[in-house]
């Protein structure tokens, strides 16, 4: 049953991921119990000592649910048997800022990234690539939004990228893995629960089968463009908010350039929106005396002769 071709998939998606990696790292795998951080704790415990690295897991218990606490004992006690050390169960505070899914997972990073590592991998796939797609749809996003999430941020990687969550399931039964099934990714108050059970099937149903690649192909053709128009406004960023210079460059990469200067000078990336970066954009490219805009955190912007100043 190890031969299973989901079993192989995976680690192949795995040994991948981590072949960069210098020998004698340490690599984690974050682990809630479900299939796709199991199927991916399985395949870290494979591959890693082939590639000399030290490999466990840490399990973050969000405390939601009555019985939790037991649940992250029984994926722990997992993650030992396949072989992974150090494991880790990290308990954590949930508070409501953002809402539920916002507030768990701003909880959850915080110990992430407190985790005594050198990469931790993520069990996202190419499903949750999708949904994350059509969130970003759903909210008018930009091009960085609908790139979806990046198969490798810092230390963090997601190896499961180009793996359907089929796929780990089907690794973790052939493996013998007892998999949780979180409520929660049940529950419908849910958008991406809505957009999983829902929505991805109509669309399937309308359109025919393989949208899920083609969402996932669209956000990665995305990223690539969106990093090019980052780096573009890097460079641009030194010239400084000079008009003539901003009035020169295209209209993506202007608004990225203000974007950033007003998160550098207080305005709080969270709050600050694509309205507030419009309206400072009508100062540069629109100005007929009007006044100042007023940002989040308590920061203005003006026009002041050939500049935009920010204060």
């Amino acid at each position: 049953m190890r031969h299973e071709p989901a079993v192989l998939h995976t680690r192949a998606a795995v040994r991948a991921s981590l072949r960069d990696v210098a020998a004698g790292s340490t690599v984690l795998a974050a682990v809630s119990g479900g299939a796709d951080s199991l199927a991916l704790a399985a395949a870290l415990a494979h591959v890693a000592p082939k590639l000399r690295l030290t490999a466990g897991a840490v399990i973050v218990d969000h405390g939601l649910q009555v019985g939790s606490g037991e649940q992250a004992d029984r994926a722990a006690a997992q993650c030992s048997a396949l072989g992974l050390a150090p494991v880790t169960i990290c308990t954590v505070s949930v508070g409501r800022k953002g809402g539920p899914e916002a507030a768990a997972r701003s909880a959850r990073y915080a110990a992430l990234d407190a985790a005594d590592a050198d990469l931790v991998l993520l069990g996202h796939t190419l499903d949750d690539q999708a949904e994350t797609v059509l969130l970003g749809l759903a909210r008018g996003s930009g091009a960085r939004s609908l790139s979806g999430m990046s198969a490798d941020s810092g230390r963090y990687r997601r190896p499961f990228l180009a793996v359907r969550r089929t796929e780990t399931r089907a690794a973790c039964r052939a493996l013998g893995l007892e998999v949780w099934h979180d409520p929660h990714n049940a529950d419908p108050a849910y958008a991406r629960v809505r957009v999983r059970r829902e929505v991805l099937p109509a669309i399937e149903a309308a359109l025919g089968p393989g949208i899920v690649e083609s969402l996932a192909r669209s956000a990665e053709l995305l990223r690539d463009d969106a990093d090019a128009l980052d780096e573009w406004a890097d460079k641009a960023a030194a010239d400084g908010l000079v008009i003539g210079a901003l009035t020169a460059l295209p209209k993506a990469v202007r608004t990225r350039v203000l974007r950033r200067a007003a998160i550098a000078a207080g305005a709080p990336a969270g709050a600050l929106t694509a309205r507030h970066v419009a309206e400072m954009d009508r100062l540069v490219q629109d100005w007929h005396g009007q006044g100042s805009v007023s940002l989040p955190g308590g920061l203005v912007a003006e026009r002041s002769y050939d500049r935009l100043l920010l204060r």
